[in-house]
C-alpha cells in the first residue's frame, strides 16, 4: 500500500506557452531524458510527483515538461506555507520534486500524488497502463491538468481507459458540492485559468480553443466505491497559474488566488481519501 501522508489544514524550464490558441497535434516522441537531474532522496515527506509520458503521433499537446519545474517548486512552496503538512525540501531549503514513469513502480509507490500536464497528447502502452492501474488500485491519485477542446478530451479518455475501463471505473463531473472543493477553501467555481502568453497574446481571453473550451470541468474517475482515483482538469491549466505566478502581477492577482485554492484543496484530499 502508498504511503498515506495525514495532513492538518491551517489557512498559497519548460512553460505553458501561446501556441496559435494550442492548435498543436503532437508526433510520437520519447520522454526526452536528456538533461533531466536525478530524483532526489525519499525522506517521507510530501514531494510532488511529475509522470513523464510520451506523446502519441494523434494526441494533441505539448508534452510532459510543460509548466515544470517550476510549477512543482511553487505548489510545493505555497502547500508548505497554508498547511503543516511536512514537504520535502533539501539542504539548501529548495522543494524538492520527482520526475517518474509509469512504470517506475517502486518510486511511485512513495508518491500518494501524481500529476500529468497536457494528457491530450499521451501515449499509454500497455505497461505503462498496467502500471497507472496497479497504481491507482493501490491508492494513489492522479490529477490530470491542462488540456483544451474535445479533441484533447477523446484523445486522452482513450488512453486513460486503456488504465481503467469504463465498465469499471465511472467517470462523473464533479459537483461543486463534493468534498474536494471544500478540503481548506470553499472552491465556488471552476476557474478557467489560461496560459500567461495566451492571456496576453489574446488581449485577456480565457478559453484557448474559443467556442471548443468554452466551458471549464473537473471530472473525475472514481472506483466502484466512489473512491476519485484521478481528477481532471479540462479548458482550464492550473499549471500556469503556478507556474507563473511571479512573471506578472496582473496575472497573479487574475488567477493564482483562484488556481493555489484548488490546487491546495486537491493535494489534501488526495492525501486524506
Amino acid at each position: 500500500m502508498l504511503l498515506l501522508l495525514t495532513v492538518v489544514a491551517l489557512a498559497t524550464t519548460v512553460s505553458a506557452q501561446f501556441q496559435g490558441g494550442r492548435g498543436f497535434r503532437g508526433g510520437r516522441g520519447g520522454f526526452g531524458y536528456r538533461g533531466i537531474p536525478a530524483n532526489p532522496q525519499y525522506d517521507g515527506a510530501f514531494m510532488f510527483c511529475r509522470i513523464m509520458f510520451r506523446n502519441a503521433s494523434n494526441g494533441d499537446g505539448a508534452g510532459w515538461m510543460v509548466d515544470w519545474p517550476r510549477a512543482d517548486e511553487n505548489l510545493s512552496f505555497r502547500f508548505s506555507e497554508l498547511t503543516r503538512t511536512m514537504v520535502s525540501r533539501d539542504a539548501l531549503g529548495n522543494y524538492n520534486h520527482a520526475l517518474m514513469q509509469l512504470t517506475d513502480a517502486a518510486t511511485l509507490g512513495k508518491c500518494p500524488f501524481i500529476m500529468m500536464t497536457e494528457p491530450g497528447g499521451a501515449y499509454f502502452d500497455e505497461a505503462e497502463a498496467a502500471g497507472l492501474r496497479t497504481y491507482l488500485q493501490k491508492g494513489g491519485f492522479l490529477w490530470a491538468d491542462d488540456f483544451w477542446g474535445e479533441y484533447a478530451w477523446a484523445h486522452w479518455e482513450n488512453e486513460i481507459r486503456k488504465a481503467l475501463p469504463s465498465g469499471e471505473y465511472p467517470l462523473i463531473d464533479v459537483p461543486l458540492e463534493h468534498p474536494i472543493f471544500h478540503t481548506l477553501y470553499d472552491v465556488k467555481a471552476i476557474p478557467q485559468i489560461p496560459s500567461i502568453g495566451f492571456w496576453y497574446g489574446s488581449g485577456g481571453r480565457t478559453s484557448e480553443r474559443g467556442r471548443d473550451s468554452a466551458v471549464p470541468h473537473v471530472r473525475a474517475i472514481t472506483d466502484k466505491e466512489g473512491r476519485v482515483l484521478v481528477v481532471m482538469t479540462h479548458n482550464t491549466d492550473f499549471g500556469d497559474a503556478f507556474e507563473r505566478e511571479g512573471d506578472s502581477r496582473e496575472y497573479f492577482e487574475a488567477f493564482a488566488g483562484a488556481g493555489y485554492a484548488f490546487g491546495v484543496d486537491v493535494l489534501i484530499y488526495s492525501l486524506t481519501h
